[in-house]
């Protein structure tokens, strides 16, 4: 039981000591936040197919002012064709 407690005291020491000597400055923890808040890309649907793909890495197409992204340059041409048909 002693060794328990001497064990968690020693624990309890050591982090107090390592935030004690390691404080993290304002601008260091700006930092952090600002890279963990950043998204890399965003996942968006072709309307053709129902893939799920990067948005970065769609084909875009704009019909009466509505953005769309395509997973391929085929899908893009198919999504056309069906709507030249309606």
């Amino acid at each position: 039981m002693r060794l328990l407690i001497l064990l968690g005291l020693l624990y309890l020491g050591y982090r107090f000591l390592k935030s004690w000597m390691f404080k993290e400055t304002p601008s260091q923890k700006a930092a952090f936040e600002n890279k963990t808040a950043e998204i890399d890309d965003v996942m968006v649907k072709d309307p053709q197919c129902g893939v799920y793909f990067a948005k970065k890495d769609g084909v875009h197409l704009s019909v009466n002012g509505q953005d769309l992204y395509f997973c391929s340059e085929g899908c893009k041409d198919k999504f056309l064709e069906k709507q030249a048909k309606e």
